[in-house]
């Protein structure tokens, strides 16, 4: 088989990747080791930066996000039971769009299975062959069968343990890592949203985040240990720790019901580079980590897609090598950038068991100046929103 990018990686990154690419012209297989039951059964973030919007409407499949997503202008941020608004539309003119990752992917996938793009599910024993050359190509077997892709470019949209970044040499590479000292216990649960807005709340027993996926669907997290199991948390007991950490108007008002889905994710902040390797190039995941408190991930990962794009649409429809030559530049540029908020966000609103009691005073007052100065609000929704590409 030949094609001009191989993507390694079916979820939201190299979808988007694919169905941008598609609409120029440029040809491209997509490998995917799971089912697409599979992937699409993984419940992930919905918030989605300005950038991120952007490319789905050029990729051509915003109009479901664009009917059922909602607009959010602002959220709000509580410590004790005090709370403040950050308005996003107020400091920057724009907002986000709450639209669950599940849902991008539906679309992303009934696109590029619309257009006729080539997806390859269930593949095993994927490895990028002479990738520091001009002639890279791709194995991988699928139904025990050896199959191999002749590309142009190799694009690793794979995630933190794919075969992409481990395909770049230990000698080339750097890793850079911060691992966090606890998790987020999740549920998604049919019932309406506690607020219009999404709370985050730093409290004396621990972070809290209250979210959405639509008018009839709550997303909530509570900090918790990284030993723990969602088996340790009926949902009476998850719904009980939600309420005592968040304002008591919140708490009396929250409507409560059987948890669909329940889950612990660690946090860590990580990054690689370079993110280019002779004609591989890591995407999303593949490439950095960030903690869930600044909804940076999905929006990271469409940051990279939107320069990798950039950089091959220069490559074949003007044989200029420039934007390609700096992808790993430019993309890192701005991954370091939300690692930065993300850990900015994380820092500010979580308990860490080391905290002493200067170190929870600094905490108090970096909330008390986010709340009263509006230069710090408007930097917190710069960020928020998504800083330019």
């Amino acid at each position: 088989m030949r094609t001009q990018v191989a993507i390694i990686g079916g979820g939201p990154s190299g979808l988007l990747l694919s169905q941008l690419l598609l609409r120029r012209g440029i040809d491209t297989v997509v490998l995917e080791r799971k089912s697409r039951e599979y992937v699409l059964g993984r419940i992930r973030a919905g918030v989605l930066e300005t950038g991120m919007v952007g490319l789905m409407r050029e990729a051509g499949i915003a109009d479901r996000m664009d009917k059922e997503g909602i607009i959010h202008e602002g959220t709000l941020l509580s410590f004790d039971d005090e709370e403040f608004e950050v308005n996003f539309t107020e400091h920057t003119g724009t907002h986000v769009m709450i639209y669950g990752q599940t849902e991008v992917t539906r679309d992303l996938y009934d696109a590029r299975e619309a257009a006729g793009g080539k997806i390859v599910y269930n593949v095993e024993n994927v490895v990028i062959n002479d990738a520091d050359t001009e002639k890279p190509f791709v194995t991988y077997e699928v139904g025990g069968k050896s199959e191999r892709i002749e590309c142009d470019f190799v694009a690793g949209c794979d995630g933190f343990h794919g075969v992409s970044r481990r395909t770049i040499p230990h000698d080339v590479r750097r890793d850079y890592e911060k691992v966090y000292p606890f998790g987020w216990l999740g549920i998604l649960s049919e019932t309406p949203p506690v607020n219009d807005e999404l709370i985050y709340a730093n409290s004396a027993r621990g972070f809290a985040l209250c979210s959405m996926r639509n008018a009839n669907l709550s997303r909530y997290y509570v900090q918790c240990q990284l030993e723990d199991s969602p088996d340790d948390w009926t949902d009476q007991r998850f719904w009980d720790e939600l309420r005592s950490r968040i304002p008591a108007k919140y708490a009396d008002t929250l409507v409560t019901g059987p948890s669909i889905e329940k889950s612990i994710a660690p946090l860590r902040s990580f990054v690689t580079e370079p993110m280019r390797w002779g004609r591989l190039f890591l995407c999303g995941d593949a490439a950095h980590i960030v903690p869930p408190t600044g909804a940076k991930g999905l929006n990271t990962a469409a940051s990279d897609v939107h320069y990798l794009y950039q950089g091959l649409m220069q490559h074949y429809e003007e044989s200029d090598p420039e934007g390609i030559d700096r992808y790993s530049e430019r993309a890192l540029a701005r991954a370091w950038k939300a690692e930065r908020f993300s850990w900015w966000m994380t820092t500010l609103l979580h308990r860490f068991p080391d905290q002493t009691a200067f170190d929870l005073k600094i905490q108090r007052a970096d909330l008390e100046f986010l709340r009263s100065n509006r230069e710090a609000q408007s930097v917190m929704a710069q960020n928020y929103v998504g800083l330019p590409y």
